[in-house]
């Protein structure tokens, strides 16, 4: 069975898509019988590779899953916050050689986007699966 960690960004200013995507992510979790050990809460994306690096660091986590919702603002600070978390995880990823997947939607997007995509805290989980049971 697999052992996830589940980083959930809390900042979503346009309803209720991060628990939304929260919900698709368990699903998915439970589909595959993966346990969800730990669930860290954080205040947006751009805290998520903390936590992240956080969870790859336990013993009892085979991989990490990230969820959050970056929505487009009137300046490119949604943009900037999307490429600092992207890296973020890449390297927590890379650093702990421990699989950590981008669920993070966005940024450009409205609200009826963001809103038709969180089934994509559940493509994050299986991904995760995936690479924990896949790589050697």
């Amino acid at each position: 069975m697999v052992q996830l960690g589940l980083v959930v960004a809390q900042y979503d200013k346009h309803g209720q898509v991060v628990e939304e995507m929260e919900e698709s992510a368990r699903q998915a979790a439970a589909d595959h019988d993966a346990d969800v050990v730990e669930t860290v809460a954080v205040p947006g994306s751009y805290d998520t590779p903390l936590a992240a690096d956080r969870l790859a660091r336990r013993d009892d986590v085979d991989a990490v899953a990230v969820l959050g919702v970056i929505v487009e603002g009137d300046t490119d600070h949604d943009a900037v916050i999307a490429d600092a978390a992207a890296q973020g995880l890449t390297d927590v990823a890379l650093d702990r050689d421990t699989p950590v997947t981008l669920g993070i939607i966005g940024p450009g997007m409205s609200t009826a986007e963001a809103e038709a995509r969180t089934h994509k805290g559940g493509s994050a989980v299986t991904s995760a699966i995936e690479l924990a049971t896949q790589l050697p």
